[in-house]
């Protein structure tokens, strides 16, 4: 039998929300073992004063198994 624990993590990104995605999971797995998914639960944008979108940013929960 195992066991996985979800956390939750918010990563941004200046390219897109693809790329925030990408960019959490990538450090969620230099610290977490046994990362197995991940599901966006909310994204939202900065926008600068010249009304362009600055950034993207992704609210994920993170699911790892853990160890025996």
């Amino acid at each position: 039998m195992s066991i996985a624990k979800v956390t939750e993590i918010i990563a941004t990104s200046g390219k897109s929300y693809e790329d925030a995605v990408k960019q959490g999971v990538k450090r969620a797995h230099k610290t977490l073992k046994n990362v197995k998914s991940a599901w966006v639960t909310d994204h939202s944008v900065k926008v600068n004063k010249k009304g362009e979108i600055s950034e993207h940013k992704v609210r994920m929960k993170i699911t790892f198994v853990l160890n025996d």
